[in-house]
């Protein structure tokens, strides 16, 4: 069976990057990180479908982005705010909704400010706040960007995100090499991107989030930690818990049985 394609793409409302691609349900994805806020195209664009596909498989995806232009200051909450008023425009009614890594941190932001918009909500390789490795990696991340480092910031990251020292020393070289391929120039939407999450934390909202949750993490994510995953979805009135031992952040996403879990926890009754 051939791969789902891109149906469409470009920007909506205040300028939210899309992809779009499957067919049936809508499942809007929120990504991670990324070097900017604009549609992916080349090495970038490859990288964000290999995430996505997977999904597409009886589902239309629509893979929407942070928007350009973010102002300094701008918080978690904004950036749900812009996403609320996207998924208002595009929809009838509450859809299920995706958010990876960084991404969940907005998704979450969005399903308990805007409760109206979201009918099931999956967190991958996030939780209510950074783990304590991640805000370390993304503190130093944010401040050798604006040294203009880009090298050892790109390595910093992909080091940070390893599952353990065997890849750690591979994947920070990889990130020194890729350089700005991977990062960019480190601009201002991936920096307030970055000091946006560096504040966020949900934990004492979560008794509130009206739609159920599923939690999917690795547990040889350090920038995590299965704790926090599991107490994500413990805090939550529906919440439950996918952990998968041997994966780290960036293998999370990979693991074969991941597009199964989900299409479970979506499809499910009720």
């Amino acid at each position: 069976m051939m791969s789902p394609a891109v149906l469409d793409s470009g920007h909506l409302g205040p300028g939210l990057p899309f992809l779009r691609l499957g067919e049936g349900p809508p499942l809007v994805f929120l990504p991670g990180l990324t070097a900017d806020h604009d549609v992916p195209r080349g090495q970038e664009l490859r990288m964000q479908l290999d995430l996505v596909r997977p999904f597409a498989a009886g589902r239309t995806v629509w893979w929407i982005n942070r928007r350009r232009g973010l102002p300094a200051g701008a918080t978690m909450a904004d950036l749900a705010r812009d996403y609320a008023d996207v998924l208002r425009e595009l929809f009838d009614g509450p859809v299920d909704v995706l958010g990876h890594s960084t991404g969940g941190s907005v998704a979450l932001q969005l399903a308990l400010d805007h409760p109206g918009l979201v009918r099931r909500l999956v967190l991958l390789s996030s939780a209510y706040r950074l783990g304590t490795g991640f805000r370390t990696l993304q503190r130093d991340l944010a401040r050798l960007l604006r040294e203009h480092r880009v090298r050892r910031a790109s390595a910093r990251l992909l080091r940070g995100m390893a599952a353990g020292p065997a890849t750690g020393l591979p994947l920070g070289a990889l990130g020194w090499l890729l350089g700005r391929r991977f990062l960019g120039g480190g601009g201002p939407d991936l920096l307030a991107t970055l000091a946006a999450e560096d504040a966020f934390d949900a934990g004492d909202r979560l008794h509130g989030l009206q739609c159920p949750l599923l939690v999917v993490g690795g547990g040889r994510d350090a920038g995590y930690g299965t704790w926090l995953f599991t107490e994500t979805a413990r805090r939550a009135p529906d919440g439950r818990v996918v952990l998968y031992p041997r994966r780290g952040h960036l293998g999370t996403p990979a693991e074969p049985g991941l597009p199964a879990a989900v299409r479970r926890f979506l499809d499910a009754p009720g």
